[in-house]
């Protein structure tokens, strides 16, 4: 529950941070720290931006992550640095994937101990060469994770310098300078275990395994080197617990959080700005010699009258989701509470994922629509009220893939409920009892499901097209303009904390504490 604000006091702040997301709060909770004052403005009524907890269903004692829903890229280092009370919990499989081979329903399983992997490899493809591929893939993708997630929270290398760090011309090779998808048929033969490979290429990201802008390699990076590991965690009390520490860690060190405070406008010569907000008592303007906005590339530009970048446009379905039950399957080896405990890939196949592409491409919903789905009660059931739990319910969060928002601009709630439609039909083929059997209803008997297609969270969280990055994430390393932290804009004084920043994307905090590092330098340098 955010504090209401009291009214601002008329001064000038060492920093103005625009937006109260969790990239903001990173910023303002190390600027505050260090002794310097700041004010964080928000638009809406809360802090929390993309990266909160609520309870969207009337009546109903369940707090899901509404809108974002693992955590790998939050580095421990910020956790102990702003001495936050936030903790994750490693899922105990990594992902299950449903499909018929030979007329009789299977699936392959990755996680639950390596003997119980490798034989499900073995079950699935009929050989041993699909485990061994799978070490040796995701060999070189740990070493990759090793050598860069440490680096996101230092100055930015330059291309060469992490090249060198990598130290792995192969793995170089695989993921910087040719389409994963070379790397993903070089390595695997069988379609499934190809396309549960490809599908961390694909995340928030529209693009085939062979886009030659490489867009997939970058998605499929920062999804491969969260914590030096790879490993997706859920965090305990749900995504709102994390923003609620940091919010909380901000005004203990003296940051001042105002909520329903619209910035409107940024004016600065390089060395002092202004920035006019407003709010339910009308315009007002802080002073400040550093403005640090977390928001996106377009908000940045609308705010300095700069022209906007190219358009943006999010691609995915997220639709949240309350259970009476977890379903049964149709696969008789699949135990419900180890095959939703990870991600549950459906219509994730390699070729199904190419089809879906073209066919969004094209401008038709995919037939098959691909999505992948997590059941976080499973691994933290605090995020239920005690009835829910004791009478064994559960939620469901689904991440659609391939659902660009161009799709959705001919009528967006139909064309949503048609997309809903037909992606549960997918997850229905490998249930052994309709998912509509399981859903809760709500206090008004409505069944528990929310959905939000791109355009949904444009209107909502202002995405630019529902872009859940803000634009096509980045390289990890040095480009022109980036500065020496990748938060650099046209204005010295005026930096980018958002996800759209070099290295930003994910709930991480990582532009936070780099649009931080590069304020304290300045003002000491």
């Amino acid at each position: 529950m955010t504090p209401p604000t009291q009214p601002l006091e008329s001064r000038t702040y060492d920093a103005v941070i625009v937006g109260g997301g969790h990239n903001g709060l990173v910023a303002a909770a190390y600027l505050a720290r260090a002794g310097r004052s700041v004010l964080v403005l928000e638009r809406l009524d809360h802090t929390g931006g993309a990266a909160v907890s609520t309870r969207p269903f009337a009546g109903i004692d369940a707090r899901l992550s509404r809108y974002s829903y693992l955590v790998s890229l939050l580095p421990r280092k910020i956790v102990r640095d702003l001495d936050l009370d936030f903790r994750v919990r490693g899922r105990t499989v990594s992902s299950y994937t449903p499909v018929e081979r030979g007329g009789r329903p299977t699936g392959l399983l990755v996680g639950g101990g390596e003997r119980r992997t490798r034989e499900s490899f073995a079950r699935l493809t009929g050989s041993e060469r699909e485990y061994a591929a799978w070490q040796r893939f995701y060999g070189m993708t740990g070493h990759v994770a090793r050598r860069i997630f440490p680096t996101l929270t230092e100055p930015l290398p330059s291309r060469d310098e992490l090249r060198r760090r990598v130290d792995d011309e192969a793995a170089w090779r695989a993921l910087f300078e040719e389409p994963v998808g070379v790397a993903i048929e070089e390595h695997f033969a069988d379609d499934l275990v190809r396309g549960v490979a490809l599908t961390d290429a694909l995340i928030g990201t529209f693009a085939d395994a062979h886009d030659a802008s490489l867009a997939q390699n970058r998605c499929f990076l920062y999804h491969v080197i969260g914590g030096g590991t790879g490993a997706w965690d859920v965090p305990v009390g749900g995504m709102g617990a994390l923003t609620d520490a940091l919010a909380g860690a901000a005004r203990a060190a003296g940051a001042v959080i105002a909520t329903g405070h619209e910035a409107v406008r940024v004016d600065t010569d390089g060395r002092a700005a202004e920035v006019t907000y407003r709010s339910a008592d009308g315009e007002g303007v802080a002073a400040a010699r550093h403005v640090l906005v977390n928001a996106s590339p377009r908000e940045l530009a609308a705010l300095t009258g700069q022209a906007p970048p190219p358009p943006a446009e999010g691609a995915q379905l997220k639709v949240n989701m309350l259970l009476t039950r977890l379903p049964a399957l149709r696969d008789p080896a699949a135990d419900p509470r180890e095959a939703f405990a990870g991600t549950f890939h459906v219509a994730e196949g390699y070729e199904q994922l190419a089809t879906a592409h073209a066919s969004a491409a094209a401008g038709a919903l995919p037939a098959a629509p691909p999505s992948e789905i997590y059941c976080h009660s499973l691994t933290d059931p605090t995020i239920l009220g005690p009835e829910l739990a004791a009478e064994g319910m559960h939620t469901l969060t689904l991440f659609g893939l391939h659902a660009p928002a161009r799709l959705f601009t001919r009528d967006n709630d139909a064309v949503r409920d048609e997309l809903l439609k037909s992606t549960l039909a997918q997850l229905d083929a490998h249930l052994a009892e309709p998912l509509a059997d399981c859903l809760a209803t709500d206090a008004e008997g409505r069944p528990c499901v929310e959905a939000r297609s791109p355009l949904d969270l444009e209107r909502d969280l202002r995405l630019p097209g529902g872009h859940i990055f803000h634009r096509g994430l980045s390289w990890p390393h040095a480009q022109d303009g980036t500065g020496r932290w990748g938060v650099a804009t046209g204005q010295p004084n005026v930096l980018l904390c958002g996800a759209g920043a070099v290295r930003g994307g994910g709930v991480s905090g990582v532009p936070g504490h780099n649009a931080a590092m590069a304020v304290l330098e300045r003002a000491t340098g």
